[in-house]
């Protein structure tokens, strides 16, 4: 398989979702699936109120679509679509209770974390199955340092951390989708050139393609947003992603925007617990950004930069 497979199946991924948009949108409008905007965001979010959301199921069917057209049907592949669309039906779950039975917060925060926590529980008994090798690597370095059973809470604590430290970057039009196309391109190259993963590599590459059709409505202005659907999914992907290719570490060099926004978010509220002072004007990131008086475009098109260059340094510790 060369690259232009990988090409071929973003491609159809890519026209699945610009044909499934213009279907799926205006359902999600008749349905009356539309975002509520927090009234402590920035005021200038509020005109976003009543964009339909759930957006996510667009590149989740052109990825599901696409993958099981060109994959081999390996347990790579299996273990990935676990990973994404369980995690995008926990979100689905979170969106449906917000914005059909009006419950603004959606599921709470335990019940999200039971349900991460089993879906995270059946990809390590599938790994365990298969005798995958329960070993980390540290990037940078040819270290190896095999966890036994104590993966399985590493693994979880991965999984549960990429799932929400995208969902957290899911604040501004085409943000999340932007960053996620670039790491999961990121992984369809490691995947292809370095660990021999077809599957994965294919994965990817659907993703990408999903992603990038998505984009296509996703953008400022918004015609759709993804919701918890869609960027919980992508973060089980990614985390899978990286289990698969043992590169779990390196996925914090790739998701280097995702890291930060999270960071943002930690430091924020343990500043004002502590100190009642406010590092940033707002968190997550980008919104502090935001308040500061740059355009929307100026933080996506910035952040998608940072992610194209955090993605950058993590293929160069490939190249020996």
């Amino acid at each position: 398989m060369g690259m232009q497979t990988l090409f071929l199946t973003a491609g159809i991924s890519f026209l699945i979702a610009v044909v499934i948009g213009p279907l799926l949108i205006p359902l999600l409008r008749r349905l009356k699936f539309g975002q509520s905007i927090r009234s402590e965001g920035p005021q200038s979010h509020q005109k976003k109120s009543g964009t339909p959301t759930m957006g996510g199921l667009i590149f989740l069917i052109a990825l599901t679509i696409t993958a099981l057209q060109f994959s081999k049907g390996s347990s790579e592949l299996w273990l990935m679509l676990l990973a994404t669309l369980g995690f995008g039906l926990v979100g689905f779950v979170d969106d449906y209770i917000k914005v059909v039975m009006k419950r603004n917060l959606g599921l709470r925060a335990r019940q999200k974390l039971i349900g991460q926590f089993l879906l995270s529980v059946i990809f390590y008994l599938v790994l365990y199955m298969h005798g995958f090798d329960f070993s980390i690597s540290i990037p940078f370095t040819d270290l190896k340092w095999n966890l036994g059973i104590f993966y399985a809470l590493f693994l979880f604590l991965v999984m549960v951390g990429a799932s929400n430290a995208v969902n957290l970057t899911d604040g501004l039009d085409g943000l999340a989708a932007g960053t996620s196309t670039i790491a999961y391109a990121t992984y369809a190259l490691i995947a292809i050139l370095w660990t021999s993963q077809y599957d994965t590599a294919i994965f990817s590459s659907a993703m990408v393609g999903g992603l990038l059709g998505f984009l296509v409505f996703n953008a400022h202005p918004a015609k759709v947003f993804m919701g918890d659907t869609g960027s919980l999914a992508l973060g089980g992907g990614l985390a899978a992603a990286a289990i698969l290719t043992k590169t779990e570490f390196l996925l914090v060099v790739i998701g280097f925007v995702f890291v930060a926004e999270t960071l943002s978010v930690l430091i924020q509220v343990f500043s004002f617990q502590t100190f009642g002072k406010r590092v940033f004007k707002m968190s997550p990131l980008h919104h502090h950004f935001e308040l500061s008086g740059w355009s929307e475009w100026r933080v996506v098109l910035t952040f998608w930069a940072a992610g194209l260059a955090s993605s950058a340094v993590a293929l160069s510790t490939f190249v020996k």
